[in-house]
């Protein structure tokens, strides 16, 4: 698959890339689903509570169309389907922003961090990583 924009030089997304970002749609979408449901709300309700757009709102649900990345706006969905919980929000937060194959801003901006991720990635790819990068991950986990 080829994506491009305007000018900007095409790049090759991976097919398998692109089927795995979209079971992280679909995943966000059904447990948005899920706790529309759970709170006996209908697509308008929730929609009219958080003024979105109701055919946006079914798009995510069903995998079809990216959540907002906007932390505003994804915490007041949050507060309607009743996360109140710090973790919980949290969770709901990172799993919009995990579905649109982003690293969260938080993550990134911390000191060092970037730097540990390749290391991270290894270590979920199944591959061995260096007995130093694994002391430096380790002490980055210390220091979170």
């Amino acid at each position: 698959m080829v994506v491009g924009c305007g000018n900007i030089k095409p790049h090759l997304i991976n097919l398998n890339t692109f089927n795995i970002m979209s079971k992280n749609l679909q995943k966000f979408g059904k447990k948005l689903k899920d706790l529309r449901i759970k709170k006996e709300l209908s697509l308008r309700e929730i929609c009219r509570l958080t003024k979105y757009d109701p055919s946006n709102w079914s798009k995510i649900e069903r995998g079809k169309m990216s959540p907002p990345s906007d932390a505003k706006t994804l915490q007041k969905w949050a507060e309607v389907l009743g996360i109140n919980k710090s973790s919980e929000l949290q969770e709901f937060v990172d799993q919009a922003i995990v579905a649109q194959g982003i690293i969260p801003q938080d993550i990134l901006s911390k000191n060092d961090a970037v730097d540990y991720l390749p290391a991270f990635f290894r270590t979920l790819r199944s591959k061995k990583s260096t007995k130093e990068e694994i002391d430096k991950l380790i002490e980055l986990i210390r220091k979170a």
